[in-house]
């Protein structure tokens, strides 16, 4: 970490914040098995990011749904492929935040740290979760990559958080769970935190992060210990 300290932190929203693991459930009330549900969102994520790639772009539901109606399509027994993308689609904002999230996210506030999110999603949909875990408040601004036409982990991406939130990259910390995401964050110029919440390695191949913490909580005592 620089000596001066990031006073902007910029979250990553789907399981960075976000816990996922409910549209399981909804995978399987279409006729699709759960396990299915890391695996479709590692396409989302590959195809969304392979769009970007080429010099083109499609909004985060547009892909999902796409994934969605692939497996309805191509699984006995369940539903209809567009009666399928949209009940899991509509699991989206019902997400809840991880159980660290709450208090984490009130001590950084409290100690005086602006909160905004960067998401290869929906703003719309970001807003709706914290709304429901009662974290509007804490949060200055919710940002996704409408605007620049381009998913993270492109360097546009993070460019129009920086903008949006009128600060320069190395007073940004990027917070995400996804080695990918902190890899072009880093790229970008910004220090980075990674949110290891699961016991698999970082990628060596990846620029590595200034910060790896297990919670939300332990970034907010760790950036309080200096």
């Amino acid at each position: 970490m620089p000596a001066d300290r990031p006073r902007v932190l910029v979250f990553d929203v789907n399981e960075t914040l976000t816990d996922m693991t409910p549209l399981a459930d909804r995978l399987e009330h279409v006729g699709l098995p759960g396990h299915l549900l890391s695996a479709w969102f590692a396409g989302v994520l590959r195809d969304g990011v392979a769009l970007t790639l080429a010099g083109g772009h499609a909004s985060f539901a547009a892909v999902a749904g796409d994934g969605l109606r692939a497996l309805a399509a191509g699984a006995e027994g369940a539903t209809d492929p567009e009666q399928a993308a949209a009940h899991v689609l509509a699991g989206l904002p019902e997400l809840p935040v991880h159980p660290d999230v709450p208090g984490g996210v009130r001590s950084l506030r409290a100690a005086g740290y602006r909160l905004a999110t960067l998401t290869n999603g929906s703003a719309g949909t970001t807003r709706a979760v914290l709304d429901r875990a009662g974290l509007t408040d804490c949060f200055e601004s919710h940002l996704d990559v409408e605007a620049p036409g381009r998913w993270k982990p492109a360097r546009e991406a993070y460019a129009h958080a920086l903008k949006a939130m009128g600060v320069p990259a190395g007073a940004v910390l990027l917070v995400s769970v996804h080695p990918w995401d902190v890899d072009g964050a880093a790229r970008a110029g910004l220090p980075t935190a990674w949110l290891r919440r699961t016991p698999r390695p970082y990628p060596s191949t990846a620029r590595p992060a200034d910060l790896t913490v297990t919670a939300v909580s332990d970034l907010a005592a760790r950036l309080a210990a200096g």
